[in-house]
């Protein structure tokens, strides 16, 4: 009797997907369980897998199932101890559909979260059948954010942004919002940002797209984001927006506001363009927006990238005043509990109401084992400092986090957690070889205050 030709090829296919079902690999921290996304296993032919927002690598080589294998553990601040040969790796046996742990070590004081931004945040889990209710964002690569809270809503914007359909991407900020966000107390990471996006005609592709469309050659990046009354209480959202050309150089200042109908940013008013006469630009509402109110009562913006060097009033009309504004010279170091002085690149402050202390998050300039890759956490009883008790939270081999960012919009009066976020990427670094799908992207960690060797500083 002759097998109906349909059902051969439904043999076939059956037979196909059985063989292609990967491996499921977790990675957990050691002694809690918690996943652990970014993690890299690289195996000894020199294919790479990354764990994603689950933890989840799904391993589907068909040359290395059935037999054992030597991975490579290369974490950023997890790990496994080197044997005697000195390599850091772990010994397994992948099949078909089968289940794998690999437990890691935590080497820094902050807790990876996750990925916020780019591509495949659960694309390793979806390989196994899980998170794939997760959708797309059409974002690649994120650089640099600023947030700030308007109307129960949290608004984010990145500076250059990368997109799958063309090397050139976004380079007049991107953005999204967010409704009652707060991170996991439980993984996953799951950012449910709602992106800007564009207009598109029937036969187009809706993707993300700029809103900062400042006149101007060259890209545009917004600092110093922030919401502001003005005189009759209505709310303003505002910003400096700087264009750059060539490597980075500033050659204009311009102030604006966003447009909550529009959904984009105008610019308000030029406060310098370089010239002859005027080769340096004052100093701007740079960095990140920090509200302060002094002994006085009186209420300010501080503008600090760590720390603060401009002053306005916390209204819309002074912020848009530069009379008004008033240059501040920070002390330039933060100082370790050893006496040590840590020379930052740029970061944040906010005030924490849990341990009643002003914190500045910053890049470590020079740094070790990365130029600017280590991460430090500082304290003050004041915006203005002195920053003492530097502690170092976070440490890269060979790679960058620049700009991190705290959260203080998560913080609470009765918890010890607090939340940051960098860009992590190669640039700077020197490094070749970028984490595939994490390069050029925001990561969040969180770190507890109540352990040592924080537990003394409450």
């Amino acid at each position: 009797m002759r097998p109906f030709p349909w059902l051969l090829g439904l043999c076939s296919l059956l037979s196909q997907l059985t063989a292609a079902e990967p491996c499921r690999i977790e990675i957990v921290e050691q002694g809690t369980d918690w996943v652990v996304p970014g993690v890299e296993l690289r195996t000894q032919h020199g294919v790479r897998f990354v764990s994603d927002n689950a933890g989840v690598i799904a391993l589907d080589l068909p040359e290395l199932m059935g037999r054992e294998i030597w991975l490579e553990v290369i974490g950023q601040g997890y790990g496994v101890k080197a044997d005697g040969f000195g390599y850091r790796g772990v010994r397994l046996k992948p099949a078909p559909g089968k289940r794998l742990k690999v437990e890691v070590t935590r080497t820094i004081l902050a807790r990876r979260l996750g990925r916020l931004t780019g591509a495949g945040l659960f694309a390793e889990s979806q390989k196994v059948g899980e998170q794939l209710d997760w959708k797309e964002s059409g974002v690649l690569g994120s650089d640099s954010v600023v947030t700030t809270t308007v109307g129960g809503k949290l608004l984010w914007f990145w500076g250059d942004t990368n997109l799958p359909h063309y090397p050139l991407g976004i380079f007049n900020v991107s953005g999204a919002t967010t409704e009652k966000f707060s991170p996991p107390t439980q993984p996953p990471l799951r950012p449910p940002y709602k992106y800007f996006t564009n207009r598109p005609a029937a036969k187009d592709e809706e993707r993300p797209r700029g809103v900062a469309d400042i006149p101007g050659a060259g890209p545009t990046w917004i600092w110093g984001l922030v919401t502001l009354p003005d005189a009759k209480g209505a709310l303003h959202t505002v910003c400096s927006a700087v264009k750059v050309k060539g490597e980075m150089h500033a050659y204009r200042w311009d102030l604006a506001e966003w447009d909550p109908h529009e959904e984009l940013f105008h610019p308000l008013s030029t406060v310098w363009t370089e010239g002859v006469d005027q080769t340096k630009a004052p100093v701007m509402p740079d960095g990140h927006a920090v509200p302060w109110t002094d002994r006085a009562g009186r209420r300010w913006i501080l503008f600090c990238n760590p720390f603060p060097t401009l002053r306005t009033p916390a209204t819309y009309e002074g912020w848009k005043n530069p009379e008004t504004w008033r240059t501040l010279t920070p002390d330039p170091v933060a100082v370790t509990a050893e006496g040590e002085n840590i020379k930052p690149h740029g970061g944040h402050i906010a005030w924490h109401p849990w341990c009643r202390k002003w914190l500045a998050l910053f890049t470590q300039k020079g740094g070790k084992p990365s130029f600017l890759g280590e991460i430090w956490l500082a304290e003050a009883d004041a915006p203005t400092g002195p920053w003492i008790n530097a502690r170092k939270v976070l440490s890269h081999d060979d790679y960058t986090f620049y700009n991190p960012v705290l959260h203080p919009e998560f913080f609470r009066d009765d918890s010890p957690i607090i939340h940051f976020e960098g860009t992590y990427t190669v640039t700077f670094s020197g490094n070749k070889q970028p984490t595939p799908r994490w390069d050029y992207n925001q990561v969040l960690y969180q770190l507890d205050l109540s352990l040592p060797p924080f537990d003394k500083t409450k």
